[in-house]
Parts: C-alpha cells; sequence; structure tokens
C-alpha cells in the first residue's frame, strides 16, 4: 500500500509553521545544506511538535539531525518519560544513497506502536528540488 508524500523545502534559517496533517508520519530530513545548531534545535522541535513518530536523516552533517530530534523529544517531555506514542525512532544514514534511504524509509521504517501514513520529505537546501526527490522517492 502506498501512502501519500508530502514535499516541504526549508532554506537555512527560514522556520516552519505550521502542523501536518494528517499526524503522526515518517520523515526524511534531506540536508543539502549546513545549518547553525540553533536553527536545527529550532526545527527539530517543530518536526517534535508537528507529529513526527520517525525521523530518517540524510545528507550535511546527518548524524547531527538525528542527534537535535532525539535531545528535542526528550526536551518536549521535560527530561522525564516518553509515552510510547511520542517516541520518535531517529536513524542517519551518512554512507548510504538517497535511493536506499528512501527504500528503507518506504519499507522498514515503522514505528513500534504508532501506524504512521504518511511521510514528509523536508529538503534543507537553497533551491527547492520537488519534482527530482518524489520521482526518487517513487521510484524506490
Amino acid at each position: 500500500m502506498s501512502h501519500p508524500v508530502t514535499y516541504i523545502h526549508l532554506a537555512p534559517g527560514r522556520l516552519p509553521t505550521g502542523r501536518l496533517k494528517p499526524a503522526p508520519y515518517k520523515m526524511v530530513v534531506i540536508a543539502d545544506a549546513a545549518v547553525a545548531p540553533e536553527w536545527q534545535a529550532q526545527v527539530s522541535a517543530w518536526i517534535v511538535k508537528s507529529g513526527c513518530r520517525y525521523m530518517i536523516a540524510w545528507g550535511v552533517d546527518c548524524s547531527s539531525w538525528d542527534d537535535a530530534v532525539d535531545m528535542a523529544n526528550i526536551e518536549a517531555f521535560d527530561f522525564g518519560d516518553i509515552p510510547d506514542q511520542h517516541f520518535i525512532p531517529t536513524s542517519w544514514h551518512a554512507d548510504d544513497p538517497i535511493e536506499e534511504v528512501f527504500g528503507f524509509c518506504k519499507y522498514d521504517a515503522a514505528h513500534p506502536v504508532v501506524e504512521l501514513k504518511q511521510t514528509v520529505l523536508l529538503h534543507i537546501a537553497d533551491a527547492a528540488n520537488e519534482d527530482a526527490l518524489l520521482q526518487a522517492y517513487a521510484a524506490a
């Protein structure tokens, strides 16, 4: 079964707004640009609050996105216990081609207790590349 895929372009330094519907969802952060840690923390907090329940990072400093989303989720629960339905598994894939990352997202990334029926491709870059990334995701 194919789930809907949403593409969001976010230029470094700009902040996302709103919640994504339907939440919960899984996300691939496609980092095509280096970003400031403070901005990354703000975006990571938005990722957590907007309903992400599985985050996969790829690209420039992708391991820092893994850490930043983990920290944002811990902070969202005041460093206490995170309820199972709010747990966000994270992974980073520095050495994998984007096609393999998309395949992992489509076929292997699953939350332990929440069904995820939507995927978001969050593209961190100076310029958008929506068509190419959606086509690559569809082909994976």
